[in-house]
């Protein structure tokens, strides 16, 4: 299957439009990507939550086990060989000692000097760590003494605790020297370990995006890939639609859209077959109807020319014809004036259906076109004219009598008297360049069903089904119909409020600037016969 490309502005249009029916919102496409999109921003997102947890973990206890230990055995190795009541000096002094170690935390030794009084020493100066910053908790855990049993053998134990001071965390611990001495409490700054944290989430994040868009263009190549296969059997769908009946798809693969353009094709096919074959017998319909017709012109014109005559004697004063033959003479006379109508009906709906339909056009005074075909067919009685002369169209002469012919005596034949035909201008938006002439048929019948409205123009409908057999061949509207298409307008049917039906006929006022006529045949010098 072959598509067409366009360029310039057209093709940048075509482009956007594209893009546009990618994107919106219940497209196919987007759905994909949104699902790839979340699953995988789900799976990232838990990857990289649980990846932060244990390194969290790993990283946090790593280095407090590490200062732990320090601080433990800085606590064993000086704060030990302390006698049990120190000096404010000795205090001191082996605070800054323990400080020294190798992970340079600060310290704080609390212990009763000689005299009993409560002395400090502290690595960090007056200003630095002091027992109020250390936790209430941890203080009560620390000097608590625990009752030693075969599970417990020591009345003290290392106690920690994290804690944040000014956004900043820090690891507190405290321990008491067994057997008597000081009370030692240590803190340290998680700072650094919570910036290579921090680092790792921000890496862990931008990892996520970056799964994340991964996700978003491969759904995007995935969708396309499974997309391509059913954005072309749409537009060969649309394109069958249009009547292209020789679409095909290109197959390729062994999966099920390769099995779904199969059978696309494959009914294609079937249906162009099908297509070709009611064309065939739908040509071979109307060729016989007009060869039928054609047929008929020659034995009817002999025909029509005997009735003729035998109306004439059935005129005539000297009484020509048998008084028992007479019904029957004029039975023959009628229905041989109405199998001609017959005829020539269906050599126009055969032009009609062959698109050989021709318009012969001219300027004509409307109102003047509508009392030559009253008068005509003798109808001046019966018909009331509501039209002022000045209102000239560009049309066929011959089509517009055919019409009105049609709709004035199907209202004298179905409504009632009297029938109005009204003329008038409409120039309003959307009535073409030269405007259009409105005409208006109006009885004052009892109307028409509505659920025979729809079929008032259908061919050889009658509203009465039990009544088959009458003057009229149920091709006259439809053949009054055909004429105005041809002229690029059209007629619609009513029920007036006050009563009666109403047939409006619309024609543009100059049908050679109208392409619906060109499409219905084209305009030319030839002419075809009609009837009413």
């Amino acid at each position: 299957m072959t598509q067409e490309h366009q360029g310039g502005d057209g093709g940048w249009s075509a482009g956007r439009r594209g893009v546009w029916s990618r994107l919106r919102l219940t497209s196919l496409r987007l759905r994909l990507v949104v699902v790839f999109g979340l699953v995988a921003l789900t799976a990232a997102v838990s990857a990289s939550g649980i990846a932060y947890w244990l390194n969290r973990e790993s990283v946090l206890t790593r280095t407090q086990d590490a200062v732990l230990r320090d601080f433990e055995q800085e606590m064993r190795n000086r704060a030990g060989t302390l006698p049990e009541h120190p000096t404010q000096d000795e205090l001191q002094r082996t605070a800054d000692q323990m400080a020294t170690s190798s992970q340079r935390f600060t310290v704080l030794l609390v212990a009763e000097d000689p005299d009993g009084r409560t002395v400090y020493g502290s690595s960090g100066g007056l200003n630095g760590f002091s027992l109020q910053d250390v936790p209430v908790s941890l203080r009560e855990a620390v000097t608590e003494r625990q009752k030693v049993t075969s599970n417990n053998a020591s009345p003290h134990h290392l106690y920690w605790q994290r804690i944040v001071d000014g956004d900043a965390p820090y690891l507190v611990a405290g321990a008491r020297v067994i057997g008597g001495g000081p009370t030692g409490y240590m803190l340290k700054s998680l700072e650094p370990e919570a910036k290579d944290l921090n680092s790792l989430a921000w890496s862990l994040g931008i990892a996520t995006g970056l799964a994340l868009i991964g996700s978003a263009l491969l759904a995007h190549a995935a969708a396309t890939t499974v997309l391509k296969p059913v954005q072309r059997l749409g537009v060969a769908a649309r394109r069958l639609g249009e009547g292209k009946l020789d679409t095909r798809l290109r197959v390729s693969g062994t999966d099920e859209l390769a099995d779904l353009s199969r059978t696309f094709n494959k009914a294609a096919e079937a249906l162009e077959k099908r297509v070709a074959e009611m064309a065939g017998r739908d040509e071979a319909s109307r060729r016989f109807v007009a060869d039928m017709s054609h047929e008929l012109r020659t034995p009817l014109t002999a025909i029509t020319a005997v009735t003729e005559v035998l109306e004439e004697e059935l005129e005539s004063e000297a009484g020509g014809i048998d008084p028992m033959v007479e019904p029957a003479v004029r039975l023959v006379v009628s229905e041989t004036r109405r199998l001609n109508d017959l005829v020539e009906n269906l050599m126009e709906v055969t032009r009609f259906d062959a698109g050989t339909a021709r318009l012969v056009l001219d300027d004509v005074d409307v109102a003047d076109q509508i009392t030559a075909c009253i008068d005509a067919r003798a109808w001046l009685d019966a018909v009331d004219l509501d039209a002022e002369r000045g209102i000239h169209a560009r049309i066929d002469p011959r089509r517009l009598d055919v019409i009105l012919a049609n709709l004035i005596g199907n209202a004298l034949k179905h409504g009632g008297s009297p029938v109005r035909v009204s003329v008038r201008e409409d120039d309003a938006e959307g009535a073409g360049d030269g405007g259009t002439v409105v005409i208006e048929v109006r009885d004052h019948g009892p109307g028409i069903p509505e659920e025979v409205l729809p079929h008032v123009f259908d061919r050889f409908y009658k509203a009465s089904a039990s009544r088959p057999r009458s003057e009229g061949s149920g091709l006259g509207l439809s053949i009054a119909l055909e004429n105005a298409h041809i002229h690029g307008g059209g007629i619609t049917a009513a029920n007036s409020p006050e009563g009666g039906a109403v047939f409006t006929l619309r024609l543009p006022r100059d049908v050679s600037a109208q392409s619906p006529a060109e499409k219905a045949g084209g305009i030319g010098d030839e002419g075809a016969e009609g009837g009413s």
